[in-house]
Formats: C-alpha cells, sequence, structure tokens
C-alpha cells in the first residue's frame, strides 16, 4: 500500500523537545524504562482502519486488532492468531476457525467469533463504498456465521486459493464500538475518528492499545491487560514523527529514542559508527514512475503510445538511481511483484537497460519533433508535464526525480515536480481525476502474497487501491483466475503472466527495490526482521519478543 509521510516542519531542537515529554506523561516514570520508542519518517495517518493509507497505520492496526491468522515472521507461513485452528471442506468453499476462548476487548467487553463474522459480513455488505480499502480480503467471500462464541464459519463463492492471506488483512472490529456506524449506506464507518480520549484508549483486541495520538507528531500505545495472546515483554512502545533525518539519528544517539524503522540511507553510516545495531535486508517496498493509461484520458493523449511509454522506460537509469539516490541500498526493479515476496515474483521480468539513443528513436519515430528549446512537439503542444510527487518520499525520491528529470530533458521531455502531501495525492491521481493526470511518482509496500498487488491494476479497484488507473478485462480476469487457482503451480503461472501484462502496459515504471533498513539501542534484543521491518503489518510477534537486555 502507498505509504504517508507527514510532515511536522519543526527543526532539530522542537523535535527533541516533544520526543520524552509525551511518553512520560502517557506511561508515567515507573514504567517509562520498559517502553520502546520508535523514531519514523511517516507515522499514523488515521486511527480508522477504513481510511488510513500509511504504513505506520498497517503496522499499528496489526499490533491492536485481533486478525485470524499471522505470519510466522521467521518463515512468513501463516500461523495462529485470533483464530486457533481452522479447517476446510474438500471443495474448499467453506472455511471453519476455532477462535480463542474467554477473550475479552480492552474494555472487558467479550471478543468473540460473534465479532469476526460481524466484521466481515460488514466488509461485504459495503464493499463497494466506506469498506472498499478492505474489499480485497473478502474476495469471494459470501458469508461469515458465528455458530457459537468461539467458532467462525465463512462460506465462499468459488474455491479461493489465498483465503488465509485476505483473512490476514482484516483487523477484527469490536461490534459494540462499530456497529451504530454501519447503518444507511455505511458513511459513518469512514467518518469515525476512532480516536481515544483521557482515560479511554481506543477500543483494542491485540497485544497494545493505542492511548493517544497527535497527528503529525505522535502515537502512543500501552500493553492491553486483556490481550488473549502472549503478553508482551515491553509495557508499551510510542512512534514519534521525524521531519528531520538530522534529528531522527541525533535523537537515537542521545537515547531521546529507542530505534529507527526506515532509517535514512545518508544515515546508516553515522548510526553504525556509533554503535548501534543496524539490519540491512531485502523489502517488499518499490519505487515507481506512473503514466496515466487511462484510454478516456482528456489531454496529452500522446502519453497512450505504447512506444512513448518505452521510450520513457529507456531514459530511467536504473543503476545511477540506486548509486546515487539510495546509495547502494537498493536493486533495479521491473516487477510489481518484488523479489521479496520469493516464488511469486518472476525473475525472468528484466527492466530496459538505460539507452538514451533508442529512446531518441522511439520518439522521433512517432513523429515528436524537437523544437528550437530541445523540447519535443506532440499533438500541437510542448511534451512538457508536471509529475505529481508525494512528498512521504523526499530526499532519496527528490534525487531520484532530479535524475530522471535531466535525462528526459535530452530525449526533449520537460518535467517539472509538483509535490503534494500524501492526501492530496492520493486525490490527484485518482477519482474524478484519473483522466486528467498525466505523470506521478511514489511507491508501494505491498504483502507477501501477491493478490492485493496485482488487484491494485483491476477495473475494480478504481477510487480506492487502483492509483495508476490501469483497467483491463484482461489483466483482471487473470487476477480471478489465479485467485481462484487451488494448484500452487498453476497459481505461480498465472500471477507471473499478471506481472508481465503489468509491466509491459507501463502504467508503472517499477524503478528499484530498496532496502529494508532498521537501527536500535544495544540496550533491545529481540527484534524479528520481515521484508517490511521489524514494525510491520504481517506479524505480532516482533513486538511481542522486543525486551530491554
Amino acid at each position: 500500500m502507498k505509504l504517508a509521510r507527514w510532515l511536522m516542519g519543526l527543526g532539530i531542537m522542537a523535535t527533541l523537545f516533544t520526543v520524552s515529554s509525551p511518553m512520560a506523561n502517557a506511561a508515567g516514570n515507573s514504567q517509562q524504562k520498559n517502553y520502546l520508542l520508535i523514531g519514523t519518517d511517516t507515522g499514523v495517518d488515521s486511527l480508522n482502519p477504513l481510511v488510513g493509507l500509511a504504513q505506520d497505520s498497517y503496522n499499528m492496526w496489526e499490533q491492536i486488532y485481533p486478525q485470524l491468522v499471522q505470519y510466522n515472521p521467521k518463515g512468513l507461513s501463516f500461523v495462529a492468531d485470533f483464530g486457533k485452528s481452522w479447517t476446510h471442506s474438500a471443495n474448499e468453499l467453506t472455511w471453519t476457525f476455532q477462535t480463542t476462548p474467554n477473550a475479552k476487548w480492552s474494555d472487558g467487553k467479550p471478543l468473540t467469533a460473534k465479532d469476526v463474522a460481524w466484521t466481515y459480513n460488514t466488509i461485504i455488505k459495503f464493499k463497494a463504498s466506506s469498506t472498499a480499502s478492505l474489499a480485497g480480503g473478502v474476495t469471494n467471500m459470501a458469508s461469515a456465521v458465528a455458530t457459537s462464541s468461539n467458532t467462525v464459519v465463512i462460506k465462499y463463492s468459488k474455491p479461493t486459493s489465498d483465503v488465509l492471506a485476505n483473512l490476514q488483512q482484516l483487523p477484527i472490529l469490536p461490534e459494540h464500538v462499530w456497529a451504530k456506524y454501519a447503518v444507511g449506506k455505511g458513511a459513518g464507518l469512514k467518518t469515525f475518528p476512532n480516536k481515544p480520549t483521557p482515560g479511554n484508549p481506543v477500543v483494542s483486541g491485540g497485544p497494545f492499545m493505542n492511548t493517544s495520538f497527535v497527528l503529525n507528531q505522535q502515537a502512543i500505545f500501552l500493553a492491553n491487560p486483556n490481550f488473549y495472546g502472549p503478553k508482551p515483554h515491553i509495557s508499551g512502545f510510542g512512534l514519534q514523527v521525524f521531519s528531520n533525518d538530522d534529528a531522527m539519528v541525533e535523537a537515537l544517539k542521545t537515547g531521546q529514542i529507542d530505534a529507527i524503522e526506515n532509517v535514512p540511507v545518508t544515515s546508516v553510516k553515522v548510526i553504525k559508527a556509533a554503535g548501534f545495531d543496524v539490519y540491512v535486508g531485502p523489502s517488499l517496498t518499490w519505487r515507481d514512475l506512473i503514466i496515466n493509461p487511462v484510454q478516456n484520458k482528456t489531454t496529452d493523449r500522446e502519453l497512450l503510445n505504447p512506444n512513448v511509454r518505452k521510450a520513457f522506460e529507456y531514459a530511467v537509469d536504473r543503476k545511477t538511481i540506486v548509486k546515487t539516490a539510495w546509495l547502494g541500498y537498493a536493486t533495479p526493479a521491473a516487477s510489481a511483484i518484488p523479489p521479496a515476496t520469493g516464488i511469486w515474483h518472476d525473475p525472468a521480468i528484466q527492466p530496459l537497460p538505460f539507452n538514451l539513443t533508442l529512446a531518441n528513436q522511439l520518439l522521433d519515430q512517432a513523429g515528436y519533433k524537437k523544437g528550437s528549446n530541445g523540447i519535443r512537439t506532440a499533438n500541437g503542444h510542448p511534451m512538457s508535464y508536471q509529475v505529481i510527487f508525494s512528498s512521504d518520499q523526499n530526499g532519496p525520491g527528490d534525487r531520484a526525480f532530479q535524475i530522471i528529470q535531466t535525462d528526459f530533458r535530452k530525449i526533449g521531455v520537460q518535467l517539472t515536480q509538483q509535490v503534494l502531501d500524501p492526501a492530496a495525492t492520493q486525490t490527484a491521481i485518482t477519482a474524478n481525476n484519473y483522466r486528467t493526470y498525466n505523470l506521478a511518482m511514489w511507491f508501494w509496500v505491498p504483502l507477501i502474497d501477491p493478490s492485493l498487488m496485482i488487484s491494485a491494476y483491476t477495473c475494480g479497484q478504481y477510487d480506492s487501491w487502483n492509483d495508476s488507473g490501469l483497467c483491463t478485462p484482461a489483466l483482471d480476469k487473470l487476477y480471478q483466475e489465479q485467485s481462484s487457482a487451488l494448484s500452487l503451480k498453476e497459481r505461480v503461472k498465472l500471477v507471473y503472466q499478471a506481472q508481465v501484462m503489468i509491466y509491459n502496459s507501463r502504467a508503472e515504471i517499477a524503478l528499484v527495490n530498496n532496502d529494508v533498513i532498521d537501527a536500535w539501542s544495544s540496550k533491545w534484543t529481540g527484534f524479528v526482521e520481515t521484508p517490511q521491518g521489524f514494525f510491520n503489518q504481517l506479524s505480532k510477534i516482533d513486538l511481542e519478543q522486543v525486551r530491554l537486555k
């Protein structure tokens, strides 16, 4: 999903001033040493799981809500969460989950299979509107019924290969809190802020509960005394948002924070030299250049020409972007399904080589001649385009844009950067703007299973995950077929075909797969890294195991 970085606009001293006091106020001095305070350049953008876009929001929902299953972060296989065990019928149309008995929400109310059934049925009911962002998790799901307080039976309309992966995405919500918003057309489900008030944390069912939230600044979590699973070793954790990388690194070095997720590439050597533990590993994150593919586009229709799109890829110097923008902490990318997904990534998909000569030849063949200023003319207007650029990728993203901008100028195409915050970016490239924007740069953090990422290029995800505007019946068909293929070999084949189709569309030119880079104080241990880092949307296990040495 697209990450969001919300800028605070604070200097180093102002940022450091806000680091420790919110945590002390929430936790109390007697417990503060047991808290893990994480520095981030992202932050939570909404506590409502039907609204938020930020990766930290998804990571947070993993920790405050139950899911039926989760990933084992070491092997990325599915293991129990609120669902203790599960079976399915021979035709795989009926799945039965046994849930944890005697579980409670953080407010003491019973947490049962009824909450599971209510959540899933609500998502199904409003999947075309207010619950669209979670609709992928109920693909082919017809109904969910709690046959007892600890048994939920889920019916599917046809065999579905990614049932467990889909259910892992879905936060189970407390019916007694949310039911009053699921009325009428369900609009209230998206307007409910789901925020804590003094003395009243967000009603949670995971190992932690949110007790304080200040947009663009911090979110604080205490251990949930009613959690149904293993008790965490820490009594809470916090996310402190930084808009200044130097301030975040200084806060780690001075002990104001304990860890950093997504360490800035320019700071890795400094943090290592200061004696902190630094993890570098393969990531699910990939960066992209979006070229609007919408067929009823109203302006600059030359961008729909396949040879123009191909020329643009030839003009992308991925190796220089890796070396200069990411300082080597990335690899050139081509597919929408990154290598960190394992068997789902098609290694045969390789990026076009950087070749400005071939790029110029393709544009010459299209009849777009260069003017005296070196800029080509297409359909009576200069090939000059604004690139919508989400501010959550500044730094390396800015440097990547500058590299692309310079090389595109050499093929007669002029690019200008239009920086917007993530919410404004989402609006600018979706909904009614599909037909009007030209280019954009952003990034994805997909899941292990490929279904969600492929769904982002389907017609059914218009105005939701589909931010490129690609919509073809052939790809929609492949998406449905891979989702129903119960043979692993057959499903991998279909997923590979979908990747090729996405790549050849050049709706999004994959730029790089960047590394996971996390750091923490040597006072702490127990971090378990995943392709989404130690704070992630895949598993609760990581923060259950972190502890002081």
